[in-house]
């Protein structure tokens, strides 16, 4: 593993143990020429994975894009990293075992969707927005009665209106 600092060839494994549930090796490496230590992760890749975009352009399937993606959906939001990381392992699984070696960006957006929704209502929210291209205060509204598994209500009142100072006494 060429080390990041100096560009050298040769580096050491000083630790390695299992990371996001067994699917993943962590390494931490040092570089005897610099001192330098970093971090690597080993994953199984099935296959390589082609994302087919919108306009037809192809690219490859970037994990750590994904990643980023969803880390900035959850921003600022108190998710657990390890659920983010399992939920983006989980998403890479079901897309290496579908058995195609191309996949619509729309069918990495759908369940990146899916997997947002059982993270975290907002960052569901924020990522809608971005995936489906919101225009108006409406759309939101359309996201938030998926959320509730039905439409939205209207302030409705609660049972028993409030009674003023005068009805009290």
């Amino acid at each position: 593993m060429r080390c990041p600092y100096c560009q050298s060839e040769d580096t050491q494994v000083k630790d390695s143990r299992p990371a996001e549930d067994g699917a993943a090796i962590r390494r931490r490496r040092v570089c005897p020429d610099c001192g330098g230590r970093f971090t690597t992760f080993e994953r199984v890749q099935l296959r390589d994975l082609v994302v087919v975009k919108k306009s037809g352009r192809k690219v490859p399937f970037d994990r750590d894009k994904l990643l980023r993606s969803v880390e900035i959906a959850v921003r600022k939001r108190n998710v657990d990293p390890e659920r983010i990381d399992r939920a983006v392992t989980g998403i890479v699984r079901q897309l290496e075992s579908s058995g195609e070696t191309e996949v619509a960006s729309g069918e990495v957006g759908r369940l990146v969707m899916e997997a947002l929704k059982s993270l975290d209502d907002v960052a569901y929210v924020r990522f809608a927005s971005v995936y489906r291209n919101f225009r108006e205060a409406k759309d939101f509204h359309d996201v938030l009665g998926e959320l509730k598994g039905d439409e939205l209500k209207t302030d409705e009142p609660r049972g028993e209106e409030l009674k003023s100072d005068e009805d009290a006494s």
